[in-house]
C-alpha cells in the first residue's frame, strides 16, 4: 500500500479540544501527515500550534467555549480565513461528571450532553453544509468511548452521550456518504488524560483497569494518532460509520 494514501498534505483539519491530551495527540499526528491544523479550545492552544508548526505545517489556535452553539459559525469562519476550507473535522472536545446515578443532578446531565453530543452534532452539521456546498466532501471523526459499548459506573450522562456519539456517527455516514463525506469514530480506551485523572489517582480502580488491559498500561495521547490519520486519509475512503476502538485490548478481555 502506497504511503501516499495516508498523505494529508494540503488538507485542513479542525480539531476541537486540540490543546491537550488526546486532542493534541490527534492534531500532531495529522500535522505529521501534512495537514494544516486549527485547534479549537476554551484556552489557547499555543503548545499544539508550536509543535505543529515545527512539523512544517500551518497551525492556528481558535478560542471558543463549546458548551453552546453560539461560537460554531465563528469557529469555522476563523479556520477558513486562516487556513482554507475545512476538510477534516475531529470532534474531540468533551467533558465528564462523576456521581452515583441515584444522586446525579440535572445540571451535570445537561452540561455533559451539551458539549459531548449537542454541540458535536451542530458543529458537524455546519461544517458538512460547507463541504456539500463546495462539492469537496470531507472526513468527520468523532470521539466515542469504551462507554459507547459498555455502561460504566457513576457517569450516566457521559455514558448516554458517548452511546449517542456512536449512533450519530452511523447516522452521519448514512446521510452524508453520498456527498463524499466519511463519518467515523474513534473509541479511546483508558488514556492518561485529565478526564481520567480521578481513576489514575485511585489505586484500587487503577489496578482494576490495568488488570484488564492486555497491553498492560494506560494509553498515551500519541497512541491515538495512527487511527486518526487513517480515518482522515484516502486510505479510509470506503470506510463509513465505524467506531474504531483504540484500547490496548480492553474490549477483547
Amino acid at each position: 500500500m502506497s504511503a501516499s494514501l495516508f498523505d494529508l498534505t494540503g488538507k485542513v483539519a479542525l480539531v476541537t479540544g486540540g490543546n491537550t491530551g488526546i486532542g493534541q495527540g490527534i492534531a500532531l499526528a495529522l500535522a505529521a501527515a501534512g495537514a494544516d491544523i486549527a485547534s479549537v479550545a476554551r484556552r489557547d492552544s499555543d503548545e499544539t500550534v508550536a509543535k505543529a508548526q515545527a512539523l512544517g505545517v500551518r497551525a492556528v489556535s481558535i478560542r471558543a467555549d463549546l458548551t453552546s452553539l453560539e461560537p460554531i459559525e465563528r469557529v469555522l469562519d476563523e479556520a477558513t480565513a486562516a487556513l482554507g476550507p475545512v476538510d477534516i473535522l475531529v470532534n474531540n472536545a468533551g467533558i465528564i461528571r462523576r456521581s452515583d446515578a441515584v444522586d446525579f443532578t440535572e445540571q451535570d446531565w445537561d452540561d455533559v450532553m451539551n458539549v459531548n453530543l449537542k454541540v458535536l452534532f451542530f458543529l458537524t452539521q455546519a461544517a458538512v453544509k460547507r463541504m456539500i456546498a463546495d462539492g469537496r466532501g470531507g472526513k468527520i471523526i468523532n470521539t466515542a468511548s469504551m462507554l459507547s459499548f459498555q455502561g460504566g459506573i457513576r457517569v450516566p450522562s457521559y455514558t448516554a452521550s458517548k452511546s449517542g456519539v456512536a449512533g450519530l456517527t452511523k447516522l452521519m455516514a448514512n446521510e452524508w456518504g453520498k456527498h463524499g463525506v466519511n463519518a467515523n469514530a474513534i473509541a479511546p480506551g483508558y488514556f492518561a488524560t485529565d478526564n481520567t485523572q480521578a481513576l489514575q489517582d485511585d489505586p484500587v480502580r487503577s489496578k482494576e483497569i490495568l488488570g484488564r488491559i492486555p497491553a498492560g498500561r494506560w494509553g498515551q495521547p500519541a497512541d491515538i494518532g495512527g487511527a486518526a490519520v487513517f480515518l482522515s486519509s484516502a486510505a479510509s475512503d470506503y470506510v463509513q460509520g465505524i467506531v474504531l476502538p483504540v484500547d490496548g485490548g480492553w474490549l477483547a478481555r
